[in-house]
C-alpha cells in the first residue's frame, strides 16, 4: 500500500505562486511513474502533468506548460508542483497519484493506483 499526502494548497491571486508537495509512505514511489491531476467543481478530473520514475520523462497538459514545473526527490519520496502565473481557471482541488505499472506517466487518471486526499488551490482575480 501507498499512502499519499498533499500539502501546499491554499488561496492566492492571479499571477502568484504556489508549492504543492505530494509526500508518499508505506511504500516507496522512487519507482513509480507519478502524476498530478486536478478536479474543479462539476468538472471531470484532469491530467495537470506526469513524471517518470527517473524524472527524466516529464508531461504536462497544455493548460499548463510553461507555468508549472513538475519534480521528485526519490530519496525523501516527494514530488512537487511548482505552480507559477497562476490564473482564476487553476482553481480546483489538486490530487497527487501514483501508477505502480509502468515507468512513463500517463495522462489518464485510469492508469493510477493509488491517490490523496487532494488539496484545494484558488486563485482569485
Amino acid at each position: 500500500q501507498v499512502q499519499l499526502v498533499e500539502s501546499g494548497g491554499g488561496l492566492v491571486q492571479a499571477g502568484g505562486s504556489l508549492r504543492l508537495s505530494c509526500a508518499a509512505s508505506g511504500r516507496t514511489v522512487s519507482n513509480y511513474a507519478m502524476g498530478w491531476f486536478r478536479q474543479a467543481p462539476g468538472k471531470e478530473r484532469e491530467f495537470v502533468s506526469g513524471i517518470s520514475r527517473g524524472a527524466d520523462v516529464t508531461l504536462y497538459s497544455d493548460s499548463v506548460k510553461g507555468r508549472f514545473t513538475i519534480s521528485r526527490d526519490n530519496a525523501k519520496n516527494v514530488v512537487s508542483l511548482q505552480m507559477n502565473s497562476l490564473k482564476p481557471e487553476d482553481t480546483a482541488v489538486y490530487y497527487c497519484a501514483a501508477d505502480v505499472r509502468i515507468f512513463l506517466p500517463s495522462r489518464s487518471p485510469h492508469e493510477y493506483d493509488y491517490w490523496g486526499q487532494g488539496t484545494q488551490v484558488t486563485v482569485s482575480s
